[in-house]
């Protein structure tokens, strides 16, 4: 039975005209539009997906940006004397993390809490701030978001500082993700909240993520962010950063409310490491709304995950 799963969505010429908070057309987390219709006599998740979702092997401009335009960066005299000015080329970071556990969230759940939660040191879920975030997340829950004590604590857990340990090993974490792996509770909790969030957020949003690096990508070019990635509805929050700014549209990321450790003050939409994005323009004017020197604008490409499911049998 195969063990990779590989999604690709193409988005129609009415849903591109989707704005950020306003439009409504349609849920793709919902069971009617994002999920396969189960046939009788398939058992397997990954089956399930691959007879719903038709996809080329690769997707279209899936190739990292051109080593010649990077080196043509660092070698550029303005980028030489800092290693925040070290370019770093965006790419879909084929070793990343990408379980989107599609077709066996259930199953995950009981292994997760069986399995790796009780042991988890190095996630943050034990700490007295997560459990404080968390209850008061609780408390102010929407009643239509059907999120447990856990996906309260992991979106805090993430929100107060783990992120950094998290997003560095999802990157790179492919290899060890069947054995060695540390983060498994953390990553499952938070792309099952993603997940539920979603289904009740009938929209795409248009939110932006700054960075004091810089970035080097281009147009037409497919990337991921290759972790989970943090962004904001609020385009004015400098403090994270103007060297280099994308806006996003995201049909996959979650907005959090008021469920982070930062409370609604940031207004973060958190994109999960399975979503794609196509470059459609790279500003490096430094002339832009968002006063950021380059500015990428990124449209919704669909899903890409090879690692479906391939944690729930170990």
């Amino acid at each position: 039975m195969t063990r990779f799963v590989f999604l690709l969505l193409c988005f129609s010429a009415d849903m591109r005209l989707l704005t950020a908070k306003t439009k409504t057309e349609g849920n793709i987390f919902s069971k009617a539009s994002y999920g396969p219709q189960i046939n009788p006599g398939k058992s397997s998740s990954q089956e399930t997906v691959k007879s719903v979702f038709a996809a080329p092997e690769e997707p279209h401009g899936a190739e990292n940006v051109s080593s010649q335009s990077v080196q043509q960066k660092a070698t550029d005299a303005s980028w030489k004397f800092s290693p925040h000015r070290w370019p770093l080329p965006l790419s879909l970071f084929p070793n990343s993390v990408d379980d989107m556990y599609y077709g066996c969230s259930n199953k995950m759940l009981i292994k997760v809490k069986r399995d790796y939660l009780p042991k988890s040191t190095r996630e943050g879920f034990q700490s007295t701030r997560t459990k404080l975030c968390a209850s008061a997340a609780m408390q102010s829950r929407d009643p239509y978001d059907p999120l447990s004590w856990d996906h309260f604590r992991a979106l805090c857990a993430y929100t107060a500082g783990a992120y950094d340990s998290l997003n560095r090993a999802v990157r790179e974490g492919k290899a060890s993700y069947n054995s060695s792996f540390q983060f498994h509770a953390l990553h499952f909790f938070l792309s099952d909240a993603i997940r539920l969030l979603k289904l009740n957020q009938r929209t795409c949003y248009t939110a932006v993520r700054r960075s004091r690096r810089l970035f080097v990508g281009e147009p037409g070019q497919t990337i991921r962010f290759g972790s989970f990635a943090s962004s904001s509805l609020n385009k004015k929050l400098f403090n994270f950063g103007r060297t280099t700014c994308f806006e996003i549209r995201t049909c996959f990321g979650a907005y959090l409310k008021s469920y982070s450790d930062f409370g609604a003050d940031e207004d973060e939409v958190l994109i999960p490491p399975y979503e794609m994005f196509r470059i459609t323009s790279v500003d490096e004017s430094g002339r832009n709304p968002l006063e950021c020197e380059v500015l990428y604008t990124l449209e919704t490409a669909g899903i890409y995950s090879t690692l479906n499911c391939q944690a729930v049998d170990l």
